[in-house]
């Protein structure tokens, strides 16, 4: 089992991996890119795509059950001791090994301020992009009461 790694550049790592996995796929690899050669040579342990069950929870009876499947992109890396992760949803393995290579670097102590600006802007893409989604699920609500 891995340690839990520390707050990095005001980031839990589950945070940092939470963001990352619906970061951008473009914006993602391009910002990843230029963090390779900052590495002694990374070792590719794991890259692949694969069926994961999606669990869910009947609210009226309590009862879990699987909706089905969905398709993820995995890619588990190393550099010198240190490992990376990445799984996105979809089927683009490149933008999974994107992932991997910032969590490589976060796990290394690189690019700390790149890595944490990068983190910010594309938490503040997501909570404006959730936001959207949410009025316009607010539109669509019906009230029952006035029945």
């Amino acid at each position: 089992m891995t340690q839990p790694r520390p707050n990095f550049g005001g980031f839990e790592h589950e945070d940092a991996l939470s963001i990352l996995a619906r970061a951008d796929a473009r914006r993602l690899k391009a910002f990843a890119e230029p963090l390779i050669p900052g590495f002694n040579g990374i070792v590719v342990e794991e890259n692949r795509t694969g069926l994961v069950m999606l669990p869910m929870r009947d609210t009226a009876q309590g009862t879990h059950f699987h909706l089905g499947e969905v398709l993820m992109s995995e890619a588990r890396i190393s550099d010198a001791g240190a490992q990376g992760y990445g799984m996105r949803q979809g089927r683009d393995l490149e933008a999974a090994m994107a992932m991997a290579i910032v969590d490589l670097a976060m796990a290394s102590g690189h690019s700390e301020a790149e890595i944490s600006t990068f983190l910010s802007h594309e938490k503040t893409v997501q909570s404006q992009s959730d936001d959207e989604t949410l009025r316009r699920v607010q539109a669509t609500r019906v009230n029952m009461e006035t029945f």
